[in-house]
């Protein structure tokens, strides 16, 4: 099994590709939606933030206030690191537990929405195929300001807290742009996704971890068998 990343800006329509994947059939992990889960009430990661960052981004009911926490981050580079750190290990931590399950699961390769992924570079090691999701500036902006109710400056900054897009689709394998119709940008998905399926790459890996398996297999069973001898050796004529 290998690994794919959606990547891009925010609003930039990450979501529209990562769902044609779904219909096909393929596991999507979603960084977002685990990284809502991980700061739920009561988990680790709100105890940290509510110690670190105070009452005021929580709300009446206790929950995390998103718009207050994300006008505090987005206004200091310095908390939105703070926030990072507390946040990002959890979120990976998940994100692996459900790729070994996709992998026992026989899929030859998963999708990682990854918003952050050059930010962070946490798992580009992992990842074999980059795919950044891309569109107009003005577009993105409009889109953010529509989506989320924030003001222009509040929609600049968190652009603005991002690796610009064009370094993205430079460090990129396949680049989307979503700045047309949502049919263009669902084919141009549709062509990679051909792309991978048609890859053997997944063979290449699991070869190499069936091999590896064996091999530690075969080493602890002649340490048991000539430490403990509670472990019978293959008898060779």
């Amino acid at each position: 099994m290998f690994l794919v990343a959606v990547t891009g800006g925010i609003a930039t329509g990450k979501s529209t590709v990562t769902q044609v994947f779904k219909d096909n059939g393929v596991p999507v992990i979603d960084a977002d939606i685990i990284a809502r889960s991980v700061v739920e009430q009561g988990k680790p990661a709100w105890h940290k933030i509510k110690m670190v960052f105070g009452d005021g981004v929580l709300t009446e009911s206790g929950d995390i206030d998103r718009d207050a926490l994300g006008r505090l981050i987005f206004n200091s580079a310095e908390k939105r690191k703070i926030l990072n750190e507390i946040t990002h290990p959890e979120i990976h931590r998940i994100m692996y537990k459900q790729i070994i399950k996709y992998f026992f699961l026989g899929h030859p390769f998963v999708v990682l929405d990854l918003p952050l992924l050059f930010e962070t570079g946490v798992m580009f090691q992992f990842i074999h195929k980059i795919i950044t999701v891309t569109c107009e500036e003005d577009m993105q902006l409009t889109r953010l300001m529509d989506r989320n109710r924030y003001s222009e400056e509040d929609a600049k900054k968190r652009i603005a807290a991002q690796m610009p897009l064009q370094h993205k689709c430079e460090k990129s394998h396949f680049v989307i742009e979503n700045s047309g119709s949502i049919r263009d940008t669902q084919a141009e998905t549709l062509k990679i996704l051909e792309l991978l399926q048609e890859s053997n790459h997944h063979w290449k890996l699991r070869g190499i971890l069936l091999t590896t398996a064996a091999i530690l297999f075969s080493g602890i069973a002649w340490f048991l068998h000539h430490r403990y001898k509670i472990f019978p050796l293959p008898h060779i004529q």
